[in-house]
């Protein structure tokens, strides 16, 4: 039985719940986001075999990088229309079905430039966080939605990290069932890619659009009324565009680092394959509770100081943030890059959850519009770093310390995003309703 408040959200996050429809769709999302996750960087930690057959310079390797992440910004903005209008359940099976191809079929690359074209299709499943996001704004309540989209998302960018670690493994298994290098790291793409369409399936069956059911069982008369224009008035507000910048330099940071942390150890530390994948693994793993803290402590500001005490702590991490990337960027010694780098990844991610503790209450009528162009800012952060990974004259590491000016800088547009007091009272009202209600089941 889930406690719900009076339209029908849930009001705790219980995740060891797998009851429908709420806890189900919040598992089935972010573990499909997963999947998504360690499909899009599938072939990141494979780099440095993949350089080699293909003779790719480091330009061409920055291309690449870029094109993986150049188109999602598109299908960000798109996703986040598509799930306003046809809802969340059907619009992730689509894309799990489309994406699942590129990402088995990159293995008939035999130039960059088949291979740039492979990475940049591969690129359009990163548009999954938005339905992720979307999908466990409408589940949950105000007073715990921020925990529950860090969440789900914190959980699903751990394919990020996973897939370092474990495509390596996978590679060296067919290389160890008798297959060449060549052979080895085509067939491993194809695994994420199988398992990706096993999962359409699972989404299309397994959730439903909102608490009340599928968007073609309700009546959403009232609610279609409700969001004319609401795409527009979304474009127009500019804290989403300020929200689009910050993301960008939290998710767009972490999206450059999960393409070149595993060829930046092996090259910078002269580490082995295996070795620089593992150790580039433990940046994303910290998505196991990092960006569940940032949505958790976004909520808790929230609920002792309102929306500008969820922007005050977006500030706080951010800043952080910035810091902790410069002092990664000038570390020579492995083990304190380790531990530096695992800091620098605390406050990446719990900038990411508390951006989107943020999101749900700029336009509550635009939710999938505004998750969208967000989400967006975090790919077009990573093209515009992409540049600088790109560039022959400046070094992975010099790159690093820019990336790290601009984050700092960034921080302060925090303070952009304001909300009148009519928001404020409209927020706080719901969440003191939703507090005191009695749950219903």
């Amino acid at each position: 039985m889930t406690a719900v408040d009076f339209k029908g959200r849930a009001k705790k996050l219980n995740i060891f719940s797998f009851a429908a429809p709420h806890m189900r769709t919040f598992h089935i999302t972010w573990f499909s986001f997963f999947l998504c996750f360690f499909g899009w960087f599938g072939i990141a930690p494979l780099m440095a075999v993949v350089r080699d057959e293909l003779h790719l310079s480091k330009a061409e390797i920055g291309n690449t990088i870029i094109a993986s992440v150049a188109i999602t910004v598109i299908a960000r903005l798109l996703i986040g229309w598509l799930c306003d209008k046809i809802g969340p359940r059907i619009t992730y099976t689509a894309l799990l079905i489309i994406g699942a191809f590129p990402v088995m079929l990159i293995g008939l690359s035999d130039s960059y430039a088949t291979f740039l074209v492979f990475r940049l299709m591969i690129g359009v499943i990163g548009a999954s966080f938005v339905i992720t996001q979307y999908h466990t704004s409408v589940m949950f309540a105000p007073n715990i939605v921020g925990t529950a989209n860090a969440t789900s998302a914190g959980w699903g960018n751990l394919g990020g990290g996973v897939t370092q670690m474990v495509m390596p493994l996978i590679f060296a298994g067919f290389v160890g069932l008798g297959y060449t290098q060549s052979s080895a790291w085509r067939l491993a793409m194809v695994v994420p890619g199988v398992i990706m369409l096993i999962m359409a399936a699972v989404y299309y069956f397994g959730t439903k659009d909102t608490p009340q059911g599928n968007f073609k069982d309700i009546d959403r008369s009232k609610e279609k009324a409700d969001k004319d224009g609401s795409f527009l008035k979304a474009v127009s507000d500019y804290r989403v565009w300020a929200l689009f910048l910050i993301y960008g330099a939290c998710f767009g940071i972490e999206l450059t680092v999960n393409n070149i942390m595993a060829i930046y150890y092996k090259d910078q530390f002269g580490l082995s394959l295996a070795s620089a994948g593992m150790i580039a693994g433990l940046f994303g793993l910290m998505n196991i509770f990092a960006r569940s803290l940032g949505g958790y402590f976004g909520d808790k500001a929230g609920i002792k100081s309102g929306l500008k005490g969820r922007v005050r702590f977006l500030f706080f991490v951010l800043f952080f943030e910035g810091l902790a990337l410069l002092l990664f960027s000038q570390m020579s010694v492995l083990p304190i890059a380790i531990a530096t780098m695992i800091v620098f990844s605390l406050f990446v991610q719990m900038s990411e959850g508390a951006t989107f503790s943020v999101v749900p209450f700029i336009n509550r009528k635009a939710i999938g519009s505004v998750s969208g162009i967000v989400g967006a800012g975090g790919n077009a952060g990573a093209v515009m770093a992409g540049f600088l990974f790109k560039s022959e004259s400046i070094s992975y590491q010099e790159a690093l310390f820019y990336l790290g000016v601009v984050v700092t800088a960034v921080s302060f547009l925090s303070f952009v995003v304001r909300f009148s007091s009519a928001n404020e009272a409209e927020v706080k009202q719901d969440m003191e309703i939703t507090s005191t209600e009695p749950a219903l089941a």
